[in-house]
């Protein structure tokens, strides 16, 4: 049995196929077309899963859908005739709806399957159900306490349940337009940071402050009992129009959720080319102080009516890994669960287990790693693609011990590397298979990076992929982070040692490496950990300014037009200026 879950028109569209409830590939549309957080229908995601499953669309037996166009819909109207909705608002609603509700024939239409039966039928299921399922299904755990926290999708903003085997139960929800994601985001922009997805921005930023504003921010959200909450609606733009997001070629536009109220109250909004003062570092400090209270709140509350010993975390606020490091010390959980792509580009994967487990009944089979699920070429397509290629630069092509040997030479010498090997990653985050490497133990290494290669704000960190048997020697407290999710802080007595990795506040966003779920990356680290004593490498995203490379001509363009010094795809090694022996 065949099952395509699809995440269409909103942010971060993606498209994953299981086989008889195994995950056979997954992957989001930005990383073809190369447009970030792109929100139509994701047409050639879908091509790649049918292709990597080796079938057509004729031979999918469910379509699933991370959207209900008719969740909480009495909710929905109720809301519009006491807002005093427009009627083109309504009606833009009206089309939405009506594009979701077409997948299946948009796609059909897509792939040239006009008259070709498609015989799959098609299941909507409510967005934060996705959310959830994409974190239980997906965790180690028999039975978990559930937390969907997001901006919002099918008219909720956070979801609260339990797990338990092939069963989920939801508890309850909070509705448009209280929202801890709409928070977050209110401040972002308001901070200058007005891109869609930049909320990250300001969790870097807000280690270079101090928290002297949560009472100011206290006004816009108050927690209220039964482990909830609810926003201070003078605080936001247009809550009667919900017009906020637009899509523009694909991307989506949100527009400023800040009213004249909040700049009567918090000044005037920080343009985007402005310096940065302590105010704004001071307000970022004081916005991630208080949404890690309102996450505490919530998961305090669940723990409290399920009593349960473990909890998974999910939707886009689960991107907040500052926050995420934290839960466990903050509340009764023994163990935390995020999913390596917590935020909406997840859902597909989380319709199709939630059907598969959920409504079909399906038992669950045995954990498995989730995060390298995507695109993969083999040393002959490389081989292949590279004698197309009129280089100027030697292309060398090593054994894994002379390449381990080349890369790690490279990166003591103060060089930056690019490394593509394996299967594309799902999910935001660089896990070390598409990701830019650097000596952990450069002092400069921020400053190198952003001259070579990622030209961003200085304030942001970079992470450190480390070992898994060396974590408790380097980290306080922290367990098994696989997916980057989890901010930890750097025992004192090794911030001096890996300065590039450590954080102002002597943290790092830490990914743990084992050699069981990722044993290439785990060998190169390993090598340089034989010839430095430290089992650490800076990693971060194999991008400038763009998303995350998907093929060797993605890897190689970047690296043509950078200053990186080695590229390493697969066996293959390039290497500029020919400075390595």
């Amino acid at each position: 049995m065949y099952t395509l879950g699809i995440n269409a028109y909103h942010g971060d569209a993606s498209a994953c196929i299981y086989r008889d409830g195994q995950l056979i590939a997954a992957t989001e549309e930005e990383r073809i077309l190369r447009v970030k957080h792109w929100a139509g229908l994701p047409v050639e995601a879908v091509r790649f899963c049918l292709d990597e499953a080796g079938i057509g669309l004729e031979d999918v037996d469910f379509i699933t859908v991370s959207r209900d166009p008719w969740a909480k819909f009495s909710q929905k109207m109720l809301f519009a005739l006491r807002h005093g909705t427009s009627i083109s608002s309504l009606r833009k609603r009206a089309t939405h709806i009506n594009g979701v509700r077409s997948i299946k024939e948009d796609v059909a239409h897509a792939l040239g399957c006009n008259g070709t039966p498609i015989r799959a039928q098609v299941k909507f299921i409510e967005h934060h159900r996705c959310h959830l399922a994409s974190a239980f299904f997906a965790s180690p755990f028999d039975e978990a306490a559930i937390l969907s926290v997001d901006g919002m999708g099918d008219f909720t903003s956070t979801m609260r349940g339990v797990g338990k085997g092939n069963n989920i139960k939801v508890i309850d929800s909070i509705s448009f337009p209280h929202s801890l994601g709409f928070l977050y985001t209110l401040f972002t922009q308001f901070l200058g940071f007005p891109h869609y997805g930049d909320e990250y921005k300001v969790m870097g930023l807000s280690s270079y402050g101090k928290p002297s504003l949560v009472t100011k921010v206290w006004d816009v959200v108050k927690l209220k009992t039964a482990g909830l909450f609810e926003l201070n609606l003078r605080y936001l733009s247009r809550v009667g129009q919900g017009d906020w997001m637009t899509l523009e070629n694909g991307v989506p536009i949100i527009k400023p959720l800040y009213s004249e109220y909040f700049i009567e109250k918090f000044g005037p909004a920080r343009q985007e080319d402005e310096l940065l003062t302590d105010f704004h570092k001071d307000l970022a400090a004081s916005v991630q102080q208080v949404t890690e209270e309102v996450i505490f709140h919530l998961a305090a509350n669940l723990y409290k009516r399920t009593g349960m010993k473990n909890l998974c975390i999910t939707g886009g606020v689960a991107q907040n890994s500052v926050a995420n490091g934290k839960v466990v010390a903050n509340t009764s959980f023994e163990r935390l669960y995020v999913p390596p792509a917590g935020y909406d580009g997840g859902t597909s994967v989380g319709s199709a287990l939630f059907h598969y487990h959920q409504e079909l009944d399906n038992e669950r089979g045995p954990f498995q790693h989730q995060a390298f699920t995507g695109i993969h070429f083999s040393n002959d397509d490389i081989g292949k693609y590279l004698a197309g290629c009129q280089l100027e630069f030697e292309v060398r092509k090593l054994p894994d011990p002379k390449l381990l040997d080349t890369v790690t030479e490279c990166l003591i010498n103060g060089g930056v590397a690019g490394w593509f090997q394996g299967r594309a990653e799902f999910g935001p985050r660089a896990l070390g298979n598409r990701s830019i490497i650097v000596d952990p133990r450069r002092a400069d290494a921020k400053e190198l990076l952003n001259s070579k290669i990622k030209r961003r704000e200085s304030f942001r960190p970079f992470a450190p992929s480390i070992l898994q048997e060396f974590t408790a020697e380097y980290f306080e407290e922290a367990d098994d982070v696989p997916y980057m999710e989890k901010v930890f802080h750097i025992r004192p007595e090794k911030r001096s040692a890996i300065p590039a990795v450590t954080h102002v506040d002597g943290t790092g966003r830490l990914q743990t490496v084992s050699k069981e779920d990722a044993p290439r990356y785990h060998a190169l680290i390993s090598a340089f950990y034989k010839k430095t004593g430290v089992p650490i490498l800076l990693n971060t995203s194999f991008n400038e300014n763009e998303p995350i490379v998907n093929t060797p001509e993605h890897a190689l363009s970047c690296f043509l037009r950078t200053k990186m010094d080695l590229l390493v795809l697969e066996n293959y090694v390039i290497i500029r200026n020919g400075q390595l022996h």
